[in-house]
């Protein structure tokens, strides 16, 4: 899910196309806002993009806390509601991200940069499948019983997968200032 304020921010420019010669309206075309952009303005962008990630995680910690506290019975529309807002939320990061990351492999031939988005964007997918999974293990009508080990297991391969995450983008914003 995304606010207004932070959707406002993200909004894609839109590049008029000429009109045709019949009296239609104007119909407009999506333009790719970072390509004449410095690395310095892409390198941002992920960051900003990385942040918009981390408030997705939060909707969706506080959609699962929710959850728990609705039952049993639990409010099972309700929560899917949720998780299918925070789901759009990644996935359209998770688009732009990978654009960013096209620019930077193509256009702008920095491999070095383009791969630690590529990192970026594995590891935050590995994030959000352990995520899902330790959230489905806190429901014990759902596993039978709750099994702490395991849960402590994922609990560790978040925490180790958000380190790698800040590795990665430290990485990132080093390599990218040497570019420039």
């Amino acid at each position: 899910m995304i606010t207004n304020e932070s959707a406002a921010e993200s909004v894609v420019p839109t590049v008029p196309k000429p009109a045709a010669a019949s009296e239609t309206p104007e119909l407009e075309e999506p333009a790719w806002p970072w390509k004449d952009a410095p690395i310095r303005a892409l390198v941002q962008r992920i960051l900003q993009l990385q942040a918009e990630r981390a408030q997705a995680f939060r909707w969706l910690e506080e959609g699962h806390r929710q959850y728990l506290r609705s039952g049993p019975p639990y409010d099972f529309p309700r929560y899917r509601s949720k998780v299918h807002e925070v789901t759009q939320a990644f996935a359209a990061v998770s688009r732009e991200v990978l654009a960013v990351e096209a620019e930077l492999a193509g256009p702008r031939a920095q491999p070095l940069l383009a791969g630690h988005v590529r990192s970026l964007q594995q590891l935050e997918q590995t994030r959000l499948a352990t995520v899902a999974l330790l959230q489905l293990m806190r429901v014990p009508e759902l596993t039978g019983q709750e099994d702490t080990l395991q849960m402590h297991q994922l609990k560790m391969k978040v925490i180790k997968t958000m380190e790698a995450i800040s590795e990665v983008l430290q990485d990132l914003r080093f390599d990218a200032e040497s570019v420039e």
